[in-house]
C-alpha cells in the first residue's frame, strides 16, 4: 500500500488522481488533501477518501468546508504555503503529487523532500523558479522526483535510467494549441473565451493560455534540463497536433525511442503512483489504425514568441527563469481578465526580462525576492504604469 498526498486534489490533476485511486484501491491510499478555493468538493473528497490531514488556499474557503461539517480523524493543518507544508510532510505519507498551480507549492516540494518522500511533480513552476534548489535537495536526501508532464513522463519512460552520455537530444511535442496556422494579425484578434479552448487536452485555466502561447513548452524546456541534465541545446521542440507521441528521445547513435499513448492525464500519473512498476492499464489501449497520420512541424517562434523566451531565460540560467515564469503568470491573468490582448502576453514578460539584471539564487528568500520584484515590474508595465524606479538589483 502506497500512502499519497495530492496538491491540488479540487484541480484536473488532483481529479485524475483520484481516478487513479479509485481504479487501485487495493495500492493506494490518500492520506493528504489540499485544494484551492474549491470547499464544496474538497469536502466530498474527505467523504470518500477519509484522508488524516487536510488544507485549503485561503482562510475563507476553510471555514467553508469546516461549515459543511468535520469527519473524526481529519485534522485541517490552515491555509495557503502552511497549509501545503504540513499536508505534503505529514509523517504517514510516502508520495506527494505537486499538482497545485503557481509557485505555492515550492515551499511543499522541498518539505517533502528534507522528510523523504517521492515527489510525484506536475507543477512546472517548481523547477522553473528553483530548479537547482530543488535537484539538490533531492539529492542529498537521495529523493526521486518523478514528472507527471505527459512530456516529462515520455521522456522518463523513454530514458529508462540510462546514462546522459548516450542522449544526443531530448523532443518535447506541442500540440501546438489552438492557434496553429493562424496569422499575426488574426492572433492579435483572438479572446480569452477562444484560447481556452484547447483543440486535445482538458486542462486549467493558466496552463491553457500557456499552451496557447507556447509557453508551456518553454517552461516544459527548461523544466526538462533540471529533471534530465540535459543542455539547453540539446532540448527541441516539434508541433505534433495530434498529441499521439508524447515526447521522444535521439541517442547518440542515431536511434529515436518515442513514447504513444492515448490523451489522458492518468496514463502519466498511474505510471509516477505505480514506479517503478507497472500496473494494469485503466484506459483502453491506443489505436494506431484509428490516429491515422502524425504529423510533425517545427514551432514558428515569430508567431509565439514566448518559446523563444524560456529559452532565452534557460541558457543565461541564474535568477532570468524566475522573472519569465513571474513576468508570464501577470501577464496571463491579466489576459484572462481582458485588460491584456493575447499578442501583448510575450511582449510584457521580454520587458520584465529586457529590465532584469541576472544575479545568482541559491536560496529560497533570494527566489522569492526576484519573483516579487518580476511580479511588481510586470504588473506595472501590463497596466501602463511607470516603471522608473523598479529596475532590479541583486
Amino acid at each position: 500500500m502506497k500512502r499519497i498526498a495530492i496538491l491540488g486534489s479540487t484541480g484536473s490533476i488532483g481529479q485524475s488522481a483520484l481516478a487513479v485511486v479509485d481504479a487501485h484501491a487495493d495500492r493506494l491510499e490518500v492520506v493528504g488533501l489540499a485544494a484551492g478555493e474549491n470547499a464544496d468538493r474538497l469536502a466530498d473528497q474527505i467523504a470518500h477518501y477519509g484522508p488524516r490531514i487536510v488544507a485549503m488556499a485561503s482562510p475563507s474557503a476553510l471555514d467553508r468546508l469546516r461549515q459543511r461539517g468535520s469527519r473524526s480523524g481529519v485534522t485541517f493543518a490552515g491555509v495557503g504555503r502552511e497549509g501545503l507544508v504540513a499536508v505534503a510532510s505529514h509523517p504517514d505519507v510516502d508520495l506527494v503529487l505537486c499538482a497545485s498551480s503557481g509557485t505555492d507549492g515550492l515551499e511543499a516540494v522541498l518539505a517533502a523532500i528534507e522528510r523523504g518522500k517521492t515527489i510525484a511533480l506536475a507543477n512546472k513552476e517548481v523547477l522553473v523558479m528553483a530548479g537547482g534548489i530543488v535537484t539538490e535537495a533531492a539529492r542529498r536526501h537521495g529523493v526521486t522526483i518523478l514528472p507527471v508532464d505527459s512530456e516529462h513522463n515520455a521522456v522518463h519512460q523513454c530514458l529508462h535510467a540510462r546514462d546522459v552520455s548516450e542522449v544526443k537530444r531530448l523532443v518535447l511535442t506541442a500540440s501546438g494549441g489552438p492557434f496553429r496556422g493562424r496569422n499575426a494579425s488574426q492572433l492579435s484578434e483572438v479572446s480569452a473565451e477562444e484560447a481556452l479552448k484547447h483543440p486535445t487536452w482538458r486542462m486549467g485555466r493558466k496552463i491553457t493560455i500557456d499552451s496557447a502561447t507556447l509557453m508551456n513548452k518553454g517552461l516544459e524546456v527548461i523544466e526538462a534540463h533540471w529533471l534530465f541534465g540535459i543542455r539547453a541545446e540539446q532540448i527541441d521542440v516539434l508541433i505534433h497536433p495530434q498529441s499521439v507521441v508524447h515526447s521522444m528521445v535521439e541517442l547518440v547513435d542515431g536511434s529515436i525511442i518515442a513514447q504513444l499513448g492515448v490523451t489522458d492525464m492518468r496514463l502519466p500519473i498511474q505510471y509516477a503512483f505505480s514506479y517503478p512498476h507497472r500496473w494494469p492499464a485503466l484506459l483502453p489501449s491506443l489505436d494506431l489504425a484509428r490516429a491515422g497520420r502524425l504529423e510533425f512541424d517545427v514551432p514558428d517562434t515569430d508567431l509565439f514568441p514566448c518559446l523563444r523566451l524560456a529559452y532565452r531565460a534557460l541558457e543565461a540560467e541564474r535568477s532570468l527563469p524566475v522573472v519569465l515564469n513571474a513576468a508570464n503568470e501577470v501577464a496571463v491573468a491579466q489576459f484572462l481578465d481582458g485588460r491584456l490582448g493575447f499578442a501583448s502576453i510575450a511582449r510584457v514578460i521580454e520587458r520584465t526580462m529586457d529590465a532584469h539584471q541576472a544575479a545568482e539564487v541559491t536560496t529560497l528568500a533570494q527566489v522569492r525576492a526576484v519573483d516579487r520584484w518580476a511580479r511588481e515590474y510586470s504588473q506595472q508595465i501590463a497596466s501602463g504604469g511607470k516603471i522608473e524606479s523598479l529596475r532590479f538589483t541583486s
